[in-house]
């Protein structure tokens, strides 16, 4: 079997070879230091034990914890006895591409978009799933695995398909932990739907809400309950959002000037930028840069 289509420099970890998903089994022993990734990853511990440290704290892990990350979260595991973690990881371009729709998926728009940097989770969610769940994650994990050495132009459905059906299991878990069942929301609103494009298309226009409300033709007070509904953020908070992560990925992948980088993403305000930035990821600009950056990295 090929390597898996992943490596590590400096802390940033990428797909090497622009594959749509990979799925595998990483065994840690002891530590296994900090980083960050170029990509969403979804870890699903399958064996052993061991500690995952984020800006969000330390959590023992235990057989069936499920961990989301977005790209530019920095994460590591500590005292690991064969920590066995089933990792899945996708581009955001898949999931810009062939996983758009997952946005109008009240659960599946929670797990992947918005839930994540909800309730000051900065970027991370967790969730844990049954024995019997976590069985059907593995096959489809699995089913992911196998697909690695198949050519893509002949298996994009049978990819997105295995994954679309492991993403589903995480997000009823996750709609689980709210209190939530499946039958009890409907799909997201259009405007909603419509202001997420909206901002995420123009980072580095100067929002107000007022505007926003103006291009929908809706107003202020209206856009906020329905965002606030859908996504458990005000439309600005979730804007603030997407900038900062859009912040750390040209950290990481370009060597543009940091007051250069605040600009594209809508803080001309370096002072902002900075306690923005630093209050997402815990560490400043420069410091991200320093302890993560690799120049050759494109993704």
């Amino acid at each position: 079997m090929n390597e898996p289509p992943v490596e590590e420099t400096k802390g940033l970890v990428y797909i090497t070879d622009g594959s749509l998903a990979y799925a595998g089994h990483h065994i840690h022993q002891d530590s296994h230091p900090v980083h960050t990734h170029s990509f969403v990853e979804i870890a699903v511990v399958t064996g052993g034990k061991g500690v995952h440290k984020s800006l969000t704290g330390h959590r023992d892990l235990l057989v069936g914890d499920v961990i989301l990350l977005r790209p530019g979260v920095w994460h590591g595991y500590e005292e690991c006895r064969g920590l066995d973690l089933y990792n899945c990881c996708f581009s955001t371009g898949l999931l810009q591409r062939e996983l758009a729709w997952t946005r109008e998926d009240p659960f599946l728009g929670y797990l992947l978009w918005t839930g994540p940097n909800s309730m000051q989770r900065r970027g991370m969610l967790t969730t844990h799933v049954d024995a019997r769940t976590l069985d059907e994650c593995v096959t489809h994990l699995d089913g992911l695995a196998r697909l690695r050495n198949e050519p893509v132009n002949r298996h994009r459905s049978d990819i997105i398909g295995r994954l679309s059906l492991f993403l589903g299991h995480v997000a009823r878990a996750v709609a689980a932990d709210r209190g939530g069942d499946p039958g009890d929301e409907g799909p997201t609103h259009p405007a909603v739907l419509d202001a997420m494009r909206l901002l995420e298309a123009r980072l580095a226009h100067k929002w107000t809400l007022d505007e926003l409300a103006e291009e929908l033709h809706l107003t202020p007070r209206y856009l906020i309950r329905l965002f606030k509904a859908a996504t458990g953020l005000p439309p600005m908070t979730y804007l603030a959002q997407h900038r900062v992560e859009e912040a750390a990925s040209l950290l990481l992948h370009t060597g543009q000037p940091i007051t250069q980088i605040a600009q594209a993403v809508g803080w001309a305000d370096q002072n902002y930028f900075a306690r923005r930035f630093k209050a997402h990821y815990g560490l400043t600009a420069t410091a991200y840069r320093q302890r993560f950056t690799h120049p050759s990295v494109w993704l």
